[in-house]
């Protein structure tokens, strides 16, 4: 049997088992399920008491890091803060992403009237492209470059015809969205133009940080100061903080930009050799002033990794980024130029595979090659989950070169997130009624609680939600309602939307685990007989050559089931009984045998 058309058979199986149980295309972010229930809502209330409740309600963001997106609910008006996305998890083989589950929304279309950007990282930004379409394109409220970010990702999606945008231009502008007074306020974060947003309704005043730190030393402009939003809070309406709290864990204030500045000016003015600088490619602001300290040197500079070329791009379109002309060069013309002359600024700091980075590491790269006087710098945090990739970099370029500097050696990055001390000081300049930590995993959220405990806010005041939690303010108070929104994981795969679900996911789980085991039998449709010897196909389960006599067994056990499975002679001839004898006693079999269990799967061609 030709070995093509054995493949297709087999990519046939496949599909048919992922799609034949009706699963749904997501998943739950606690439990796992294939049956799609309705949607739960809230009790129903009367015209009248609804427009006197705000409620506010994540859809993603305080269980993780990341899919940032919380609706506010005032009335009849909807507006929306943030649409990102989350980067798959270790258990999620094959999955580009994950975005919103945005099913609350469904009917209530016509009441959004804005969405609200906080700033242009793609846990912010990232899943407009696929929810925006399903939303009616509502108008979307941003600052300059976040808003650039989000033009530059919707060309890649051929979708920016759609767009209905509208710049924020100064932190005094406000606006009138039906029900809702928004204004916005600067907020110290890793990429420019980061806002914190303030939406005003007469049950509260509710002050969202988005992403945020202090810098009380920064490079250029005033030190970041909070203490006017306490004039949010009065008798009459109460202020609620929203505050993200992804580094309350860790003691402290945040590194100021200045005395990072300055260490990596240091090791500019003392490398031998070329220096290799490797950061985000959203940290635009660092990459500006990398290129500052370059150009007051007499250094050239390339930038390598296409997402870090777009943003600095797009800033320098702005004139967020100035240098002058023959500062930056191409990365192909750095053999142009003595070693000692040369900056190049590159992505790829999480070992990412096929980052710059990672290519210049494994020798991959056209035009860099490492030589031992090389500096490599890695401006840059470790996100959990990369330990082990980052570890091995290291290493490697460890081998290679004698000037390797990261954070565990020197101060050459400072996060975009807050640490404990920041926090304190943030709640004592903003003096809330209420506090809702926020955009970050839930132990975080409680930490966060316990920061601001730790300085006499009154627990009572504080409230840690979940995705789906439906928070409501009314004159009497904020409270937290019984029932949630049901929220299930929604999975970007290639170009596919929600069409991965649990079946499936768990089938790309057990064959990444113990592999794939195929048989393909030939049956005669009159006798049931097995015609030749089955055919076997195993990926990632056993190496075949080397496991001939279990082979043996397992074709003569095919025999003897597809035999018992057709003895009664009936025709035509039970496909799916066969397959399925086949599934559980070679699966047990192989089980016995190995102690590990593939995903087998039968194939039955009748002739």
């Amino acid at each position: 049997m030709h070995f093509a058309f054995l493949i297709f058979t087999v990519v046939t199986q496949i599909n048919r088992r992922r799609y034949s149980s009706g699963q749904t295309f997501r998943r739950s972010g606690r439990q796992q399920s294939s049956e799609r229930g309705p949607m739960e809502q809230p009790k129903a209330r009367s015209p009248r008491q609804q427009q006197n409740i705000l409620k506010i309600i994540p859809l993603g963001g305080q269980e993780e890091v990341g899919r940032n997106m919380t609706v506010f609910e005032y009335g009849d008006d909807i507006v929306i803060l943030d649409m990102g996305l989350q980067f798959p998890e270790e258990d999620m083989p094959g999955i580009d992403y994950i975005i919103p589950d945005a099913r609350y929304l469904k009917g209530k279309e016509r009441n959004i009237r804005g969405v609200l950007l906080s700033h242009g990282h793609l846990d912010h930004i990232g899943a407009i492209p696929h929810l925006m379409q399903k939303l009616n394109w509502p108008p979307i409220y941003g600052a300059k470059m976040t808003l650039a970010l989000v033009r530059k990702r919707l060309e890649e999606a051929q979708l920016t015809k759609f767009l209905k945008a509208y710049e924020i231009k100064s932190e005094n502008e406000n606006l009138s969205l039906g029900n809702f007074k928004i204004n916005f306020f600067p907020a110290t974060h890793s990429i420019m133009d980061a806002l914190g947003v303030i939406i005003g309704t007469p049950m509260a005043n509710i002050i969202h940080m988005g992403d945020w730190r202090y810098d009380l030393n920064p490079v250029s402009g005033q030190p970041t100061d909070f203490s006017h939003l306490a004039r949010w809070n009065t008798k009459t309406v109460p202020s609620v903080l929203m505050m993200e709290s992804l580094g309350s864990t860790k003691e402290g204030h945040q590194i100021p930009e200045q005395e990072i500045y300055e260490n990596i000016k240091q090791i500019f003015q003392k490398a031998p050799g070329r220096i290799i600088i490797a950061t985000f490619a959203s940290m635009v602001e660092r990459v500006a002033w990398i290129i500052d300290i370059a150009e007051k040197l007499g250094k050239k500079v390339a930038i390598d990794g296409y997402s870090m070329k777009v943003n600095i791009e797009i800033a320098k379109r702005f004139g967020y980024v100035k240098f002058n002309q023959g500062t930056l060069i191409d990365v192909k013309r750095i053999h142009d130029y003595p070693d000692n002359k040369i900056v190049v600024v590159c992505t790829g700091a999480q070992g990412e595979d096929r980052a710059v980075l990672m290519r210049i590491a494994n020798g991959e790269h056209r035009q860099i090659h490492l030589k031992k006087e090389d500096t490599i710098i890695f401006s840059s945090s470790v996100i959990p989950g990369n330990e082990r990739s980052i570890q091995r970099l290291k290493d490697n370029l460890y081998r290679q070169c004698d000037n390797v500097i990261h954070k565990e050696i020197m101060d050459v990055h400072g996060g975009g997130h807050a640490l404990i001390e920041d926090i304190k000081l943030l709640i004592q300049q903003v003096k809330p009624q209420y506090l809702i930590p926020v955009y970050a995993n839930h132990y975080l959220l409680r930490e966060g609680a316990k920061v601001a405990e730790s300085i006499g806010f009154p627990r009572k005041n504080i409230f840690v939600l979940d995705n789906g939690s439906v928070a409501e303010i009314t004159k009497n108070g904020l409270s937290v309602t019984g029932k949630k929104i049901p929220i299930e994981y929604v999975f970007v795969d290639g170009l596919g939307v929600g069409d991965i679900g649990n079946i499936v996911l768990r089938d790309r789980q057990a064959m990444a685990k113990d592999g794939m085991f195929v048989i393909i039998v030939t049956v005669d449709s009159k006798t049931g007989h097995v015609v030749n010897s089955p055919d076997i196909i195993s990926r990632g389960f056993i190496y075949m050559r080397e496991s001939k006599e279990l082979l043996y067994e397992v074709r003569q056990n095919v025999k003897k089931i597809v035999h018992q499975a057709t003895a009664q002679g009936h025709s035509p001839i039970n496909q799916t009984y066969i397959k399925e004898n086949l599934r559980d006693k070679i699966g047990q079999f192989l089980y016995n045998k190995t102690q590990r269990r593939p995903m087998v799967l039968p194939v039955v061609i009748e002739v």
